[in-house]
């Protein structure tokens, strides 16, 4: 998807950095909030200079924290079951849940970075972690530092590349969903090795 809704672009440009963090919160979160069209089209209001860089990133990284906090909470409360019960408001069947919990088993919390660039995922990889008890200091290294990585990523590709920015995200997402196949799949076969010199070390 590379249309934002009309309400989200006059919210954008009314309210920039402000509406930026409370769509992202909600958008992480899981509601059907488009992140990475929106964060790409505030790079092309940066690049005509109607946003300014550093506040609308700042508000980009923070709001994508803010949203996974709050689903990492919510799991740690609440648990899986209220994701099975309510996946529906979230866009998450028991396929996507059952995809991250490998996922998860195999990668562990590289899962967390990873998962921002792969649809279905980011909303749920909180949660997951909240509902496993990782640890909160470990669930914010990696989480916000994926949050840091994917904001930029997507704040940058709007900048660099102004009025061509929606058939260039269209093109972007399709590699990137590949990418972060690759990325999981590479950090699952590391994660084993790592167990497997554990068992011989013992």
């Amino acid at each position: 998807m590379s249309q934002l809704p009309p309400a989200l672009v006059h919210w954008t440009v009314q309210y920039g950095p402000f509406a930026i963090f409370g769509l992202l919160t909600l958008g992480i979160f899981g509601l059907p909030v488009p992140d990475e069209t929106l964060l790409t089209f505030a790079g092309v209001l940066i690049s005509r200079g109607d946003l300014h860089f550093v506040p609308t990133w700042v508000a980009a990284a923070l709001g994508a924290m803010f949203g996974i906090t709050l689903s990492y909470v919510l799991g740690r409360t609440a648990g899986m079951a209220v994701v099975h019960r309510y996946g529906r408001w979230f866009h998450v069947g028991d396929p996507e849940l059952a995809r991250l919990e490998r996922w998860l088993e195999r990668t562990g919390k590289w899962t967390l970075v990873f998962g921002y660039f792969i649809p279905g995922v980011r909303h749920v990889t909180g949660i997951v972690a909240g509902a496993s008890q990782l640890p909160f200091p470990v669930f914010a290294g990696f989480a916000y530092t994926g949050a840091c990585v994917w904001s930029s990523l997507f704040v940058l590709l709007g900048w660099l590349v102004g009025d061509e920015w929606q058939t260039t995200l269209e093109r972007v997402q399709r590699h990137l969903i590949v990418a972060a196949a690759i990325l999981v799949a590479l950090a699952a076969g590391l994660a084993i090795l790592q167990r497997r010199r554990g068992a011989v070390r013992q």
